[in-house]
């Protein structure tokens, strides 16, 4: 049995940051044209796809573009012809929530259901895998008991986010932007209500919390539990952040990249990367050094734990040590080299306090304003100045090694993924005088470095041995690079007339099977529609009442968020919690007037979000 290809998914906000990411060990990055992804700050131009495509192709890494917005009856037009122009600029998938996509003709590209699409059963899994999608990334409040399964109803791939912020929501499903803005989730214009500040009441009207971010969460880290979910059935690990910086996205492709590397080298039969070239020298990553409101592992073993973010919807970075004592500057006690212009953050009694490290000298620090402030606060260090310097100036070098076999007429080469080239020989060449020197020459030049290729001249099998100039071996050198160059790229190379028809699922009990397995209605399938052709293929799966999307037509009654994020179990009062208070009845939210009621799903283990 061959082994199962793992592939690093990286986020890229542009085409520098996606080139960045390759630099550092991705095997994919995932991006948006422009237009319809679901970070409407975040769209780029097709030709920059096009230059990105072009440097990721060099290394057999993908670029995937996502389109996972739900799409309007009179933008489809405009999306079918951006898709085209995307696969034109060689884009290796979509990445798509509307399921209208799937009616348009497609040129030949695989699809990725987003998981905006709010992949948590099997049933969901197998309808969506026969509507035609090659990859299903599935929702993030899942287990791994729950992936297995979905791992054993269905044959496609499988994508799971290992790292980044998380949606308080099930993806996809989220509506309380859209009420509360008129700003749609599935349109890319997410508020992200779920960071503001709320109080908790009680169906008495009794505050149990004022002004909290008791809906926001920490951000996800797995980077200890790769080797389990690729046990589990996931063959692509994503980081989220298409909205962050190149330093984020550098540091965690990194260290994503060494963790996946650690397991490939310990199980070389199981496992291998999805794309070429090592990574050599650079810095060396620290995850916590960058942006994080702390970090949690959600439902992946199947446990509940406390997921909220308390200290701040913003990042707080990495833990450092306390406040040892407090006068003209702040003496900190901790076992960290701190340097000016260090983003520091102090979380104790009073509150929360973030500012610059103005001037530094040893554990003493001296800030603007110590308001806030007291002995024995927690610091953290959201900035760390020195180690976002690294992140720009000591890049590692990824580097495909090449063998070279110097024959008699001609040169060939031969890359670490069997990619070969051969360049023929100058023929009016002269019989080397001192064949040694000449042949050491040859080995020399032969195996240097030329772009990310690392030449090594393995054998020469002249006779009588020739003498070239070294300019002459070099121009070799460089044309055997253009000529693998282009034999790696060329894989990817599409036919451009050719279209796909996705197969068109019959009638069947899918929505049968979906409402038993979830003990509710299949609004998740059908409130997402918001074209014809969507309507259409839903129709066709059997749903027999396709309503449309909710920012299409809002309903007073509709829940507006479903979470297994539980804000009972969050103020310790689950009644599962042996210590609970107990709270009858609804609790509601309340934020600049505006209220919202709290239901609890107990029997499935989920909160829900609806108006009073």
């Amino acid at each position: 049995m061959q082994p199962v290809k793992l592939e690093l998914l990286a986020p890229a906000k542009n085409k520098d940051i996606g080139i960045a990411a390759i630099d550092c060990g991705a095997d994919a990055v995932y991006i948006a044209g422009p237009g319809f992804g679901a970070r409407a700050a975040a769209g780029n131009p097709v030709g920059d796809i096009a230059l990105l495509t072009a440097y990721a192709h060099k290394f057999s890494a993908k670029i995937y573009a996502a389109v996972n917005t739900i799409i309007y009856e009179d933008e489809l037009r405009q999306v079918k012809r951006m898709i085209w122009e995307l696969f034109d600029a060689g884009v290796d998938a979509l990445i798509v929530q509307d399921l209208g996509i799937t009616r348009i003709e497609l040129p030949p590209i695989e699809l990725h259901a987003s998981t905006q699409c709010a992949i948590r059963t099997p049933e969901k899994a197998r309808l969506l895998e026969d509507l035609g999608f090659r990859r299903l990334i599935l929702e993030r409040q899942m287990s791994f008991d729950e992936i297995r399964r979905i791992r054993e109803a269905v044959d496609c791939e499988l994508e799971f986010f290992v790292h980044g912020a998380i949606c308080v929501c099930y993806s996809g499903n989220c509506y309380l932007s859209q009420y509360l803005a008129g700003r749609s989730a599935n349109r890319g214009a997410c508020i992200q209500a779920c960071r503001s500040l709320y109080d908790v009441v009680d169906g008495e009207g009794n505050v149990l919390v004022h002004n909290r971010s008791i809906l926001s969460p920490k951000d996800y880290c797995l980077d200890n539990r790769i080797e389990d979910l690729a046990d589990a059935g996931i063959c692509s690990f994503k980081i989220e952040g298409r909205l962050k910086g190149d330093g984020y996205v550098k540091n965690l492709c990194r260290h994503y990249r060494n963790r996946l590397d650690e397991l490939f080298l310990r199980r070389p039969g199981d496992y291998k990367p999805a794309s070429s070239g090592t990574l050599e020298g650079g810095f060396t990553p620290n995850p916590d050094a960058t942006f994080n409101r702390g970090y949690t592992q959600l439902f992946i073993d199947g446990r509940r734990s406390r997921w909220n973010s308390p200290e701040s919807t913003k990042s707080i970075g990495e833990y450092i040590g306390t406040v040892a004592s407090l006068g003209k500057t702040v003496v900190i006690d901790s076992g960290k080299a701190l340097s000016n212009g260090d983003g520091l953050v102090f979380v104790g009694r009073g509150g929360i306090a973030g500012m610059r490290a103005d001037v530094v000298n040893g554990n003493q620090v001296t800030v603007k304003d110590v308001t806030g402030i007291s002995p024995g606060d927690k610091v953290y260090r959201n900035y760390n100045i020195r180690f976002e310097h690294e992140l720009q100036v000591n890049v590692p070098r990824r580097k495909i090694e090449v063998k070279v076999v110097f024959g008699q007429d001609e040169v060939v080469a031969v890359d670490q993924n069997g990619f070969r080239a051969a360049v023929a020989l100058p023929a009016d060449a002269p019989v080397a005088d001192k064949p040694e020197a000449a042949a050491e020459n040859i080995r020399r030049n032969m195996g240097k470095r030329t772009g990310h290729f690392d030449f090594e001249c393995t054998s020469l099998e002249q006779s009588p041995v020739r003498f070239y100039p070294a300019a002459t071996l070099n121009a070799l050198r460089r044309d055997l690079a253009a000529e693998l160059e282009k034999a790696r790229i060329s894989r990817f190379t599409r036919p451009r007339a050719a279209t796909v028809s996705l197969r068109q699922v019959p009638a069947s009990d899918f929505a049968t099977g979906i409402e038993v397995e979830s003990g509710r209605n299949v609004a998740d399938y059908t409130a997402n529609c918001a074209n014809s052709l969507a309507k259409e293929v839903l129709e066709g799966c059997g749903f027999e009442t396709v309503e449309p999307a909710y920012e299409l037509k809002p309903v007073p009654d509709a829940e507006l968020m479903r979470s297994r994020y539980c804000v009972k179990y969050e103020l310790g009062l689950c009644p599962e919690l042996r210590s609970a208070n107990r709270v009858e009845g609804p609790l509601y939210l309340v934020n600049a007037g505006k209220r919202l009621r709290l239901q609890f799903d107990c029997k499935n283990c989920e909160m829900i979000v609806t108006l009073p």
